[in-house]
């Protein structure tokens, strides 16, 4: 198994729209990717949110970051972003 942490901070007025668009990339992904186990987001702080993630293998990371429901909602997510996201990565070992 694999684990991503994907931490992203939100400017400061988009948290809804954020949220809403994450929620509707959350049911799709969980819907249509069978190597996706695990795809949940989370609330750390007013504008800090950390998405958990748990794939099969790196193919079922693979598939999700290729997948066109993802692509689609970048340019929708964006414009919600302060920055980059702070993406971690880990083989699950127990």
């Amino acid at each position: 198994m694999l684990a991503v942490i994907a931490t992203l901070e939100v400017k400061e007025g988009k948290e809804s729209e954020f949220e809403a668009v994450m929620k509707e990339l959350a049911a799709k992904t969980l819907a249509n990717e069978s190597g996706c186990k695990m795809y949940a987001l989370h609330k750390k702080a007013p504008r800090t949110y950390v998405m958990l993630e748990r794939y099969v293998d790196r193919g079922a990371l693979a598939t999700h970051s290729a997948s066109e429901h993802f692509k689609s909602m970048m340019p929708r997510l964006t414009p919600c972003l302060a920055g980059a996201p702070k993406i971690e990565t880990m083989e699950e070992v127990a």
